[in-house]
């Protein structure tokens, strides 16, 4: 690795780690810059999944966030680049194992890459080197002594992950639609745009399950903005085809954010890809609705449809595996100047569908969205 990042700010904080803006300091080129700890077998586990699918998808979309490259933290500012194909061992085995594991010989490799180590200049006040991530008792691999004195704070392994990638400068979907005028053409280019990435992941047999206007970056540009979709922490890898299709493989764990959530994934169920159209189909009817609330806790507006149950806030998922014959009345904003015609509304409703095997699949879905637009355009 040859490039040297520098550190400017942190731009976002999550559950399981931290990003920040950064640079290519050969080129100047600006990134984002997400660092995951290594501390825990199940994080570790998310982490992989993410560097599995940002892989997998490589740079081949122009809507979906491409990783330049992955470096491993093998000490307090220590970084070496991770090759193409290649998953660090330590962190596999920590997974299988359920404990953290220490890397065999990485004392070794280190000595003899020494000249090749990339390392972070950073520009932030302070770099955090213990992140809080979710953690449960672990029975953790004994300590092996080390006589290289740059690390004589802890053993030789990888204690996080770096991931750079493309730096997006719209912010994400709840930002960038809610701070503008309401422009029927950008709500438009959003259910395109992002209709055409599902289907480009979905066709790779990637899973993302936990589709939200926070997932969704903004890149703005001179002729428009382009919507991308980021942070596959929860994303899944179809491993082989169900009745020769890769997106009938069924998963069974329950994740997600609640307001768009699919019914089966609320009930528990086995769920397929059709659950991210499910979450899809939430965020469209709210983009073009501009239907938010406020999450619990917090005075920030969210995009997102939900069933009104008195006074509280009911996810449609949720509402949807309560009732399965519940209908759903689309648009529900009358007095809108533009609100969405019947082709898209009826692509909504069928988006929505309580039974996924009645929603389009990701294929269907972009090209019935692309004539759907041009028959209301009429």
């Amino acid at each position: 690795m040859e490039e040297l990042y520098t550190l400017e700010k942190e731009v976002g904080r999550g559950s399981y780690g931290v990003v920040f803006e950064g640079h290519i300091a050969k080129t100047g080129q600006k990134v984002a810059i997400k660092r995951l700890p290594c501390k825990d077998p199940e994080c570790i586990e998310l982490y992989l999944q993410e560097l599995w699918a940002m892989r997998a998808t490589a740079k081949n979309h122009v809507n979906v966030i491409a990783l330049h490259s992955c470096l491993l933290q093998t000490g307090r500012r220590s970084l070496k680049p991770l090759r193409r194909g290649k998953l660090p061992l330590d962190l596999v085995e920590s997974v299988l194992k359920g404990s953290i594991v220490q890397a065999r010989g990485s004392q070794s490799i280190i000595q003899r890459r020494t000249s090749s180590v990339s390392r972070l200049r950073d520009r932030t006040n302070t770099l955090p080197s213990n992140l809080s991530t979710p953690q449960k008792p672990l029975n953790r691999a004994k300590k092996r002594p080390t006589q290289n004195t740059d690390e004589q704070t802890g053993p030789l392994h990888c204690s996080a992950l770096w991931l750079v990638m493309e730096y997006c400068d719209g912010g994400d979907l709840n930002q960038y639609i809610l701070s503008r005028p309401p422009d029927t053409y950008k709500n438009h280019s959003v259910m395109q745009q992002l209709s055409s990435a599902v289907a480009f992941l979905h066709n790779l047999g990637i899973i993302h399950r936990d589709l939200k206007p926070d997932n969704v970056l903004v890149s703005v540009t001179p002729n428009g903005p382009i919507f991308k979709v980021a942070d596959f922490g929860l994303s899944k890898m179809s491993e082989g085809l169900a009745d020769g299709n890769p997106i009938r493989k069924h998963f069974s764990s329950t994740c997600g954010s609640d307001f768009y959530m699919a019914p089966e994934v609320w009930g528990g169920l086995n769920y397929t890809a059709q659950a991210d159209i499910f979450s899809l189909g939430v965020m469209f009817w709210a983009v073009l609705e501009r239907i938010t609330f406020l999450e619990e806790g917090t005075t920030q507006e969210q995009l997102g449809a939900y069933v009104c149950k008195g006074r509280w806030l009911m996810p449609l998922g949720e509402a949807l595996w309560e009732n399965a014959d519940l209908q759903l009345c689309i648009p529900v904003k009358r007095n809108k100047l533009d609100p969405p015609g019947s082709a898209v509304c009826g692509l909504l409703l069928d988006m929505l569908a309580a039974n996924p095997d009645s929603r389009p699949t990701a294929d269907q879905l972009e090209s019935r969205v692309l004539s759907a637009l041009k028959e209301d355009s009429r």
